[in-house]
């Protein structure tokens, strides 16, 4: 169905006085060609059958011009039927009451059944509009579905509506400062006041502009294009001669169309995201893959440096250059630990192996493979009297409190201390380690994010990654972790075992 048809359905053309006339010239004559007929079948048949002659006359003229020329066939019928087959013949006036009841019969049959027909015509062209307008709708529906962007549907939906109001269209999007997504003809002007008219579309989901309840300085009659969630855009509408660009009766119609816009809009805006989202997978999938490459390919060589390093210490060699080797060789391969441990928290390959554990001596293994790392920091090791065991996974745990650790020492001073303490919190276990270094700033948001670097982290070295998998493996162990600020200063990270993770003191529970 082409639109041109949609378009004489959306704005008819006027209507000259010559074509007002010709419905009622077409009545009469059709009146006047049943009087013709009627004194044809007198001659032969007499006048008992002439007054159903005029009801063809009449149901044509209700069903093909509507009620006012069914009533004026009805009423011209009744007249004619009195002044040319009643006696006294040539005149109005009715002597028998046979001829009185015929011609008011005539009248109220002629009347009921114009009505009928007007009835039926108006039903007709009803249903006609409304499949006009489901056409419309349609056939706008179906061409979005070839568009993939803003720009594409944009420029199909002011093209339609061109076609079906016979205006100018233009769409818009964005706050504060509107702009075109798509105009038709392309170089349709818009003026401050039409961008300010758009944005307050916008903004309230209100039509706005000229021809609309609020009044406005702007050429262009703005209409929202919304979604069930938002304002998604606005279709300006702009006649050339000023006129106002859609009329009531039309309104449903344009509401209708707009309301296919925003569907094509939204759609193409989930189809954006869902392809942003297969990127970043991808990039991650890469990613991962090149954290377990990387890492993978250094852990041997980094081996041999340890060994060597190690070899040397037991030689004549300098022993602060054997020192510094192997201290940067172990900081080198708990990176490397931690690019390996990313990858698998990534690929979802962490087996947890629970067992009771002592967080004492989990914090004092942590102690010992830091102690190159944490030279010259004091460490102040508070764990309460009695503390009860946790179930966990230790090696998990043993690479989270390394991490920590690790973070405290580089974000210190180079002899500020650290202090590690462990209580029970509402059945069961805190464990925090705390340092006194600049802390954590007020827009720190996700410390724990991965390769996010706490301020300060820029000067002090370290990848980002420390602190992401501390958070994962916590998560995979059923701990909260927890960043804050201390109140003397510094940054303070608390590993929470929830109660059903807290186990009694050692030697109970069959441990």
């Amino acid at each position: 169905m082409q639109y041109t048809q949609s378009a004489y359905f959306a704005r008819r053309p006027p209507t000259s006085v010559g074509a007002l006339l010709i419905p009622w010239i077409a009545t009469l004559a059709m009146v006047g060609a049943s009087t013709i007929v009627g004194h044809l079948m007198v001659v032969r048949w007499g006048t008992s059958a002439v007054d159903m002659i005029y009801l063809p006359a009449v149901l044509a003229a209700a069903a093909l011009f509507g009620l006012g020329p069914g009533f004026a066939a009805a009423l011209g019928s009744a007249l004619a039927y009195n002044f040319f087959f009643t006696e006294p013949f040539h005149t109005f006036r009715i002597t028998r009451p046979a001829d009185i009841v015929t011609v008011a019969i005539l009248f109220l049959v002629a009347l009921v059944t114009s009505q009928l027909a007007a009835r039926m015509r108006s039903q007709a062209r009803a249903a006609g509009a409304h499949a006009a307008r489901n056409a419309t709708i349609a056939g706008l529906a179906r061409r979005l579905l070839s568009c993939s962007s803003e720009a594409e549907i944009g420029s199909v939906a002011c093209h339609e509506l061109v076609a079906v109001f016979d205006c100018n269209a233009v769409l818009v999007s964005g706050l504060p400062k509107p702009k075109v997504i798509a105009a038709e003809p392309e170089a349709s002007p818009l003026t401050p006041s039409d961008l300010a008219a758009a944005a307050l579309v916008l903004e309230s989901g209100e039509p706005a502009g000229h021809g609309t309840a609020r009044v406005d300085p702007a050429e262009w009659q703005f209409h929202p294009v919304s979604s069930r969630l938002a304002v998604l855009a606005a279709m300006g509408l702009a006649r050339d001669d000023g006129a106002p660009p859609v009329s009531e009766e039309h309104l449903p119609l344009l509401s209708n169309l707009l309301d296919q816009v925003a569907l094509a809009l939204e759609r193409a805006r989930f189809e954006a995201e869902t392809r942003g989202l297969d990127d970043l997978r991808e990039r991650d999938r890469l990613r991962g893959a090149l954290l377990s490459s990387v890492g993978h390919d250094l852990r041997t060589p980094l081996t041999a440096i340890i060994a060597a390093a190690g070899e040397l210490r037991r030689g004549d060699a300098d022993p602060a250059l054997v020192a510094a080797v192997g201290a940067e060789a172990a900081k080198l391969e708990r990176y490397i630990s931690n690019l390996l441990d990313m990858a698998r928290i990534e690929a979802g390959a962490v087996n947890l192996k629970t067992e009771a554990v002592d967080l004492v001596d989990a914090v004092s293994a942590a102690i010992r493979d830091l102690h190159q790392t944490l030279d010259g920091h004091p460490v102040h090791v508070a764990l309460a009297d009695n503390l009860p065991l946790v179930r966990t996974d230790p090696h998990l745990l043993h690479h989270c409190l390394i991490n920590l650790l690790d973070n405290a020492g580089r974000h210190s001073g180079s002899s500020a201390p650290i202090h590690i303490i462990a209580r029970e919190e509402n059945g069961g276990v805190a464990l925090s380690i705390e340092d006194e270094g600049p802390g954590l700033a007020v827009d720190d948001g996700a410390p724990f994010d991965a390769f996010a670097q706490i301020r300060g982290s820029d000067q002090t070295g370290g990848t980002g990654l420390g602190l992401a998998i501390v958070k994962a493996f916590s998560a995979a162990l059923g701990i909260e972790a927890i960043a804050s600020r201390r109140d003397q200063g510094g940054a303070a990270f608390t590993l929470r075992f929830p109660r059903h993770l807290a186990l009694s003191p050692v030697g109970a529970d069959g441990q």
